[in-house]
């Protein structure tokens, strides 16, 4: 992209007092421009350590402006480490500052670094970028339900913890019609973006009247957390919290249905293979699962080594089919360590699924151990997953 896009955005940005954005920056590309303009709007994005450190790029939806200090140099550029992109920076008149921008594919995921004069600037740094789904923004037309904090939750079941939770209940909510239920696992994150989706899908019927919970993992009084026990252990203990605990007690003031179809579970990471656990030992209460970046690796590996969720695939493939549905989603830079390698785990999940005839869907992009794409495509996820009910 040529610098006067860049110029011409700070001169509107000037004039109006309009929000800043690498998005709107992009669509004001080729009108007159100042350096002076340009140079301020870029030290207010990066700040002097950001330009200087080479560390950062600013981001909005599929749109990335970078920038970078690089005061003696002749060529800039942001490169990244798989070689699929190059871009050549240009500088801002003599301040030493070189800039650059660009409009990419929804769901570019790659690892970057800024090159100066040949040599890589510092360590690679991940990018993922996915366009603006308008069901994951708030519409003022739109009932909204209302999110509501519960009381610190002390578990038998987890004895000695304790978690924070909500509960969300939407606008179109009645008592005298039992709402369908859905279970986020890490639900301190989930309840900062989920109830929107829910209001606007909701609202347009392409999901029934849905309540949210959301719980965090357990922790004890030292401030251990207990989340990859509850999370990653292969057992129906964390199906038994749900089901004797936190469900019964959300009943006592909201009315929910009891029919597994009408329930669905869900997280990221540990929590995908959590929700995938809890509809896996009982398909009679839970028969959706959708799964973001799912755990299926040997993280819970035992005494034995081999106790883990790398086992699923097999186990799917050598037990009869249950009725469940399961989404999952999964980036190719995804993790690869010692417990495994994502990628591969879901890849393996999505084939023994296809194999044995499960109803499932799964999405391979090229995210990293993020929600950013299982967010993006959130709306469409909860359309499929809820589909004829």
């Amino acid at each position: 992209m040529m610098l006067t896009s860049l110029i011409a955005f700070t001169l509107a940005f000037s004039s109006s007092q309009q929000t800043v954005t690498p998005e709107s920056f992009y669509d004001l590309m080729h009108r007159s421009h100042k350096d002076s303009d340009i140079a301020l709007i870029v030290g207010k994005w990066f700040g002097d350590k950001g330009l200087h450190e080479g560390n950062s790029v600013k981001t909005h939806a599929t749109n990335a402006v970078w920038a970078v200090s690089a005061t003696t140099s002749t060529k800039v550029h942001v490169i990244t480490e798989d070689g699929s992109y190059n871009l050549a920076l240009e500088p801002i008149g003599r301040t030493g500052v070189w800039v650059g921008a660009d409009k990419l594919p929804d769901g570019f995921g790659a690892r970057w670094a800024y090159e100066v004069d040949g040599e890589r600037l510092g360590d690679w740094k991940n990018l993922e970028l996915y366009a603006v789904n308008p069901d994951n923004q708030a519409q003022s037309d739109v009932p909204k339900g209302v999110l509501t904090q519960q009381s610190v939750w002390n578990s038998k079941v987890f004895e000695g913890t304790t978690r924070d939770w909500w509960v969300y209940v939407p606008a179109q909510y009645k008592p005298e019609d039992p709402a369908c239920t859905m279970v986020f696992q890490d639900g301190g994150s989930y309840k900062n973006f989920i109830p929107t989706a829910f209001d606007n899908l909701i609202a347009k019927k392409e999901m029934p009247v849905t309540v949210a919970i959301f719980i965090n993992p357990g922790k004890f009084s030292g401030g251990q957390s207990n989340r990859s026990f509850e999370y990653d252990t292969l057992s129906d203990q964390y199906s038994k919290f749900l089901m004797d605990e936190i469900l019964p007690e959300v009943e006592k003031t909201v009315k929910l249905k009891h029919d597994a179809a009408s329930r669905a579970i869900a997280g990221a990471s540990s929590g995908g293979i959590c929700a995938f656990t809890v509809a896996w030992e009982h398909p009679d209460q839970f028969s959706k699962v959708m799964s973001w970046v799912g755990s299926f690796t040997n993280i819970a590996h035992g005494p034995t080594l081999r106790e883990g969720g790398h086992n699923y695939p097999a186990l799917i493939r050598l037990n009869e089919k249950k009725p469940i549905k399961v989404f999952l989603q999964d980036g190719s830079n995804d993790l690869d360590n010692q417990f495994g390698n994502w990628p591969l785990a879901n890849q393996s999940m999505a084939a023994a699924l296809k194999f044995k005839g499960y109803d499932y869907k799964f999405t391979l992009g090229h995210g990293f151990h993020s929600d950013a794409n299982g967010r993006a495509i959130l709306p469409e996820t909860l359309k499929w997953l809820w589909a004829n009910k």
